[in-house]
């Protein structure tokens, strides 16, 4: 799969990744680069985060 850079340096995320991975307009995503390449990493939210506390004592 590929993408185009725009002339505003954006990219956008093909369709079927987003539906693969359930990504939701304004999800926030940290850039990671490591050795020339660029993964985005989404951010979890707060609620998202308030779940995976409940289980720790």
């Amino acid at each position: 799969m590929e993408v185009v850079l725009s002339p505003k340096y954006q990219i956008v995320i093909p369709r079927e990744v987003r539906e693969n991975l359930g990504l939701e307009k304004g999800q926030k995503f940290a850039v990671v680069v490591k050795n020339g390449v660029i993964s985005l990493v989404p951010v979890p939210s707060l609620e998202e985060l308030r779940g995976m506390a409940k289980g720790i004592e």
